[in-house]
């Protein structure tokens, strides 16, 4: 991270520690955020491609007349299933918080020590490069942590998020299909088949990767620039905090689409014999475009960035912090 003369480097076990810390924390104070971005850009606004594409106030007509934002939403949920049902698929979340943080940190040390010796078989210049050298160590912890953890866990939280949302359009009550996460892994795997869980694993990589890329580039600029301006080695908690939520802003405006057409595509539910509505991200996205208007590939990104920001900051401040006391109890 940063300078020279530094404190020993973090082993697995210490990265374990302060990145379950950090996420525990993180998905306890957030989650609702989650489950109203779900909820978000799940309810479908079907109008004609003609309409979306030839008349642009069309889109917007229509939303007028279903003005559901991040506040209605959460309203809507609270008044229809009560306030816990904002920590719908929490547990989902809880079981794989900690080995996905685990695998985020240990993975990005672990990349960004390979790969300058990499790089310097290739060109020399590229592995001096610390910005290209975080860059991909970030994206390789991504994909990472989207093939091992995030894809599963977020196809069961998804599934535990939307189950009524149907029901709950129509004003109709429905006995609940998922209770917690072990028991909607099992009830997609008799279902549907072990693959099932792995529905949108490659938008979920596209996302992960270039989210992490991007977060870990950001945050590692902006530490530096601030270590240097203010001739520190340690910054304050709050100052982790602020950096940490300003880089968690750039990857989720851009790869919003992404994440639009993986929380359809895991939340649809496989029938033999039949072809789901979204079977790759480009028919996805044409779909969703044709049929909803443009804008609704952005679906969710209010609630996604309330989510993403203060997630990211809560996240490197905890890190951080858990990090420094690890130190303090190592040297005591």
């Amino acid at each position: 991270m940063a300078s020279s003369n530094k404190k020993p480097k973090k082993n697995a076990l210490e990265n374990l520690i302060a990145g379950g810390c950090a996420g525990l924390v993180e998905s306890s104070i957030c989650h609702p955020l989650d489950t109203i971005k779900t909820r978000m850009q799940l309810r479908r606004s079907t109008i004609s491609a003609k309409s979306s594409f030839l008349e642009p106030d069309a889109y917007k007509k229509h939303a007028r007349k279903n003005p559901m934002g991040p506040l209605d939403t959460a309203k809507r949920i609270i008044e229809k299933e009560g306030f816990l049902s904002l920590y719908k698929g929490l547990t989902a979340v809880y079981s794989g918080i900690i080995p996905k943080m685990a695998l985020r940190f240990v993975s990005f040390e672990y990349y960004k020590e390979i790969l300058p010796p990499a790089f310097a078989y290739v060109n020399e210049a590229a592995s001096q490069n610390t910005g290209l050298v975080t860059f991909t160590a970030g994206l390789m912890s991504g994909l990472t942590d989207a093939i091992l953890v995030v894809t599963p866990t977020e196809v069961c939280k998804i599934r535990m998020q939307s189950e009524n949302v149907e029901m709950m359009d129509a004003g109709v009550q429905m006995k609940r299909k998922y209770g917690n996460v072990v028991q909607t892994a099992v009830t997609i795997v008799k279902e549907e088949g072990p693959t099932a869980l792995y529905k949108g694993i490659v938008p979920t990589m596209l996302r992960q990767g270039c989210n992490q890329a991007v977060n870990f580039t950001m945050y590692q600029f902006f530490k530096t620039k601030w270590q240097e301006l203010s001739n520190k080695q340690e910054l304050a908690p709050w100052q982790h905090m602020l950096i940490g939520g300003i880089s968690g802003g750039f990857g989720p405006t851009v790869n919003n689409p992404l994440d639009v057409v993986k929380t359809r595509m895991q939340r649809q539910v496989l029938i033999p014999g039949q072809r789901p509505p979204y079977s790759s991200i480009t028919q996805a996205c044409s779909r969703i475009a044709r049929e909803e208007g443009i804008a609704a590939l952005w679906k969710g990104l209010t609630p996604r960035l309330m989510r993403i920001m203060p997630g990211q900051a809560i996240t490197f401040m905890t890190y951080e912090f858990v990090s420094k006391q690890i130190q303090q109890l190592k040297s005591s």
